[in-house]
């Protein structure tokens, strides 16, 4: 996973921002949680589709047909490192209109739904 095209500016989404599109149950947005199966299993959000980043070599060549390059991406991971990681590989294979969630699940469960575990 790497591309010399890293290191761009990703746009960020905040976790309240996130909160009322996932509310308004757009159909047109495609989300992604690039954290480890074990994590998920902690804490999650409905609706996000698990590609975790340790597992790339698994997943990458799937990207294509899995996910629409010109739809809204939102990705998501434990404090948004990970997260803008995929942005940048996601923006340097063609996606459109990437957003990387700011401060990831941690944020969500801490100011959005404090029923989702913190780890």
């Amino acid at each position: 996973m790497t591309d010399k095209s890293f290191g761009q500016a990703i746009t960020q989404i905040s976790v309240e921002e996130l909160a009322q599109r996932l509310s308004s149950n757009e159909p047109s947005i495609q989300l992604v949680d690039v954290r480890e199966p074990q994590e998920v299993a902690i804490a999650n959000i409905e609706g996000f589709v698990n590609l975790p980043l340790s597992q790339f070599a698994e997943w990458g060549d799937q990207v294509p047909t899995r996910l629409d390059p010109q739809a809204e991406t939102l990705v998501l991971c434990h404090h948004g490192v990970r997260s803008a990681q995929m942005c940048q590989w996601l923006v340097a294979q063609g996606f459109t209109n990437v957003k990387n969630i700011a401060g990831g699940i941690d944020a969500y469960s801490q100011l959005i739904d404090a029923s989702i575990p913190q780890y």
